[in-house]
């Protein structure tokens, strides 16, 4: 299902970051995320929601823009 708040997503494994482009055009890298809870991120039906309740609280993010 397409998010009404992120337009792009970007994982890098090596390195564990994952980068979140939103629709408002800000841009954050979150460090630190294993690979599981990517592809369950990948996998939520709600995107958004998932990004809230199982990334935000618990991994270091900056903004890149």
């Amino acid at each position: 299902m397409p998010s009404s708040v992120i337009k792009k997503y970007f994982y890098r494994p090596e390195q564990e970051i994952l980068t979140i482009i939103y629709v408002s055009g800000s841009v954050y890298d979150y460090f630190d995320v294993p690979q599981a809870v990517f592809d369950d991120f990948r996998a939520a039906y709600s995107k958004g929601v998932f990004l809230n309740k199982n990334i935000k609280p618990f991994y270091r993010y900056e903004r890149k823009d």
